[in-house]
C-alpha cells in the first residue's frame, strides 16, 4: 500500500490515497483489493512486523480511513481484505517487550520460542536454523543479574525470529497466541472487512522438539528430499481449521493464505473444505517464460485443488519477486502472461503495477530499505510507487518525495498516459478482465490442450469455445481456428501470432 498512492505529501502510501484511487480500480474490472498491513509497526520489514494487529498506524491514516475506504470499496462492488502477519509479531509488540523483562520459564516468554542455548556457556544458539534473510533464525538477548545489578548486562535465553531480529515468532502451540488471533479476526470483520491474507501460512508451526535441520546449508534442499522443520508441519492446520471455523460465523467472509509448499500433496492439504477458501499456488509465478514450464505450472496446479474442489489461484506478480516486464525478459512476454493468467479458470491476483506494465527500477543501494538487502534480495525494485499522471519526481503518486525515487521512464507508463492509449498495457487488461467478466466462453473450471508448435502453447476452457494462444518461440505461428477476440500484440501481416505474445479466441 504504501507504493499504492499518497494523500497527504508525505511520500508514503496512504489510506486516503487508495480511496481517492479507487474509481481507477473500478475501471480496471477490480473486484477485491488486498491491502499489504496497516497496522502499527516500526516497518523493519514495511509492516510485517506488527506491534498491534488491531489498530492503524499513524503513517496510513487512522481506524476512522479504514473505515472510510471500506465503505467506498463497498460503494465501487469492490471487497478489501488486509493481510494478518499471525507467524510473529514486531519486537516492539507488547507481548515481546513483557518477554524481554521476564525471567526464563515465564508465561511471557512463554507466547514466543525462547530457549537457551547450546555449548557449556549457552553461547551457541538452540539449532542450526537459518533466517530467511539470512545468518542464523536466533538471537541471544542480555538482562541484568538480579543478585548484582552493577555487573552490567549477562547473557540471556535465545529467541527465535525465521524472518528479521525485529520479528519474533510466536509460540502456536500456546492457547493465548490463537485467542489473540481470534481477538484480531472477530476486530476486522465486524468492522466489514471481507476477507484476509495470511502471510507465511505453512510457517505457523514449528517441528517438534525444534530439531536442526538435516538439509544441506542454505535454500536447496537435498536430492532426498528431507523436510524443512521450519514449515509445513502438520500441527499448522490445526491453526487453520480454527481460523476457518470462526470466519464461517461471518457470512461472506474468506481466508486466503500464502503457502508455499512444495509438495503439491502436502499444499493441497491447505484448502480442505474445514481449512483455508482458497490458497496461493505458485508454480506460475516461479515458472520462466517457456511453453513446456507454463504448462507444467498450470497442470500442477490444477491438479492440486482439484480434490479440495476450491478454485486454482493464479499470479505472475507480487511484492516479493521482480516485475514480469522485467523478470520475462521484455515486456511484450509480460502481456503475453497477462492474457495466460486471466484465460485460466479460478481466480487471478494482479500486483499493483502489473497493469502498468512497469519494470523493476534500478536503486541506488543506499537507498534499497529491503531487509534482506545484504543477502541480495532486493524486493524494493519492484516495490517503486505508481506513476499516475504528469511529471516526476511524484508523478501523482505524491506531492511530496516518493519514499523511493520514480525514474523518467515512467513519464511515459503514466495510468493518465495509458488510458487514452488503445494499444497500452493498460487498455489491454481493462479489455481482458472486462471479456474474463462478461464474455460466455469465460466457464469451466479446467482446460484441455492442443497441440501446439514448438515453443507454443494452446488450451481452451474445458466446455467452452474459448482458447488461449501463447507463442514463446521465436518465429510466428498460425492461430488456432476461431474468432479472435484479444491479442497481446498485433499479428503478422498473414495473420500469424508473433513471437512473445498471445491471443484469445472463441
Amino acid at each position: 500500500m504504501r507504493s499504492f498512492a499518497d494523500a497527504d505529501g508525505d511520500g508514503i502510501g496512504d489510506l486516503a490515497g487508495v480511496r481517492s484511487r479507487l474509481g481507477y480500480l473500478e475501471l480496471l474490472g477490480v473486484d477485491a483489493l488486498w491491502l499489504s498491513p496497516v497496522y502499527p509497526s516500526p516497518q523493519v520489514d514495511h509492516g510485517y512486523d506488527v506491534s498491534d494487529p488491531r489498530d492503524v498506524d499513524p503513517v496510513f491514516g487512522d481506524l476512522g480511513d479504514l473505515d472510510g475506504l471500506i465503505a467506498d470499496a463497498h460503494g465501487h462492488g469492490i471487497r478489501v481484505l488486509l493481510d494478518i502477519v499471525p507467524n510473529h509479531t514486531s519486537d516492539q509488540h507488547e507481548w515481546f517487550r513483557a518477554a524481554v523483562s521476564a525471567a526464563p520459564g515465564s508465561p511471557e516468554r512463554a507466547r514466543y520460542h525462547f530457549h537457551p542455548g547450546r555449548g557449556p556457556r549457552g553461547d551457541e544458539p538452540p539449532n542450526n536454523w537459518r533466517s530467511v534473510f539470512g545468518g542464523p533464525a536466533w538471537t541471544r538477548l542480555t538482562r541484568t543479574d538480579p543478585d548484582d545489578p552493577e555487573a552490567g548486562e549477562i547473557p540471556d535465553e535465545w529467541y527465535l525470529h525465521l524472518f528479521t531480529p525485529g520479528q519474533p515468532d510466536l509460540d502456536w502451540s500456546n492457547p493465548e497466541v490463537w485467542a489473540d488471533l481470534e481477538k484480531t479476526l472477530r476486530f476486522w470483520s465486524d468492522r466489514g472487512v471481507d476477507g484476509f491474507r495470511i502471510d507465511v501460512a505453512h510457517g505457523l508451526a514449528k517441528a517438534a522438539g525444534l530439531p536442526d535441520d538435516r538439509r544441506q546449508p542454505g535454500w536447496t534442499p537435498v536430492a532426498d528430499g528431507l523436510p524443512d522443520p521450519r514449515f509445513d508441519s502438520d500441527e499448522v492446520h490445526q491453526v487453520h481449521r480454527g481460523i476457518r471455523a470462526l470466519l464461517d460465523r461471518y457470512p461472506e467472509r474468506m481466508a486466503i493464505g500464502e503457502v508455499m509448499v512444495g509438495d503439491d500433496e502436502r499444499w493441497a492439504r491447505y484448502v480442505r473444505r474445514d481449512e483455508l477458501h482458497l490458497a496461493f499456488h505458485f508454480a506460475l509465478l516461479g515458472a520462466g517464460f517457456d511453453a513446456a514450464a507454463i504448462r507444467d505450472a498450470i497442470d500442477r496446479t490444477l491438479e492440486a485443488v482439484e480434490a479440495s474442489g476450491v478454485p486454482a489461484v493464479w499470479t505472475v506478480a507480487n511484492h516479493d519477486v521482480s516485475r514480469p516486464a522485467t523478470r520475462y525478459g521484455d515486456p511484450a512476454r509480460a502481456r503475453a502472461m497477462a492474457l495466460v493468467v486471466l484465460a485460466l479458470p479460478g481466480t487471478a491476483y494482479l500486483y499493483n503495477g502489473e497493469e502498468l506494465g512497469l519494470p523493476d527500477v534500478d536503486l541506488p543501494t543506499d537507498l534499497v530499505q529491503d531487509p534482506g538487502r545484504d543477502q541480495g534480495r532486493m524486493r524494493d525494485t519492484a516495490r517503486v510507487p505508481i506513476p499516475w499522471e504528469g511529471e516526476g519526481p511524484g508523478y501523482g503518486f505524491t506531492t511530496g518525495t516518493p519514499w523511493l525515487p520514480m525514474p523518467e521512464e515512467y513519464g511515459a507508463l503514466t495510468a493518465a498516459s495509458q488510458l487514452e492509449d488503445p494499444d497500452s498495457t493498460l487498455s489491454l487488461y481493462r479489455r481482458a478482465i472486462e471479456l474474463r467478466a462478461t464474455h460466455p466462453a469465460f466457464a469451466g473450471d479446467d482446460v484441455e490442450w492442443f497441440g501446439a508448435p514448438e515453443g507454443c502453447l494452446a488450451f481452451r476452457r474445458a466446455g467452452t469455445t474459448l482458447v488461449c494462444a501463447l507463442n514463446a518461440g521465436t518465429h510466428p505461428v498460425p492461430l488456432p481456428p476461431g474468432d479472435v477476440l484479444l491479442t497481446s500484440a498485433p499479428l503478422t501481416e498473414q495473420g500469424e501470432l508473433p513471437p512473445n505474445s498471445a491471443a484469445w479466441l472463441a
